[in-house]
């Protein structure tokens, strides 16, 4: 009578979690392309932004009433665009504002809010 065989199978351990630094130590990094671009746009808006004194309203307190004027200002320091430029662009943009809500429409500015016009009933007198 042939006698059966009987194979052995050895459980192992399930295979431990590979090391990612052991696989990217041999091969070459792709990242100082992208280094060398953000350090030369970094380097760029410190040109644009130091060329010309910051405004006074930057350097100090914040004023109590915060003027259109100084909302130009700051935009154009940021963006490298000379004071009177700025001012035009935020008169500009603040006439166009006007334009739509005067027509009905509402306007949603992400972090700010919704802007529209209602109109309510005047409130009523109080006698004396």
């Amino acid at each position: 009578m042939a006698t059966p065989q009987v194979k052995t199978v050895r459980k192992t351990a399930p295979a431990a979690r590979s090391n990612p630094i052991r696989k990217t130590a041999g091969k070459p990094k792709a990242a100082p392309a992208v280094l060398k671009l953000v350090t030369t746009k970094a380097a760029n808006k410190e040109k644009t932004a130091t060329s010309a004194p910051k405004p006074a309203s930057m350097t100090g307190p914040v004023p109590p009433i915060v003027t259109l004027k100084h909302l130009a200002e700051w935009a154009g320091y940021n963006h490298g665009l000379p004071k009177k430029q700025a001012i035009e662009m935020f008169t500009g943009f603040v006439a166009d504002i006007g334009r739509v809500l005067k027509k009905g429409s509402k306007i949603r500015i992400p972090n700010l809010g919704v802007l529209q016009v209602r109109i309510r009933p005047a409130r009523p007198a109080r006698g004396r």
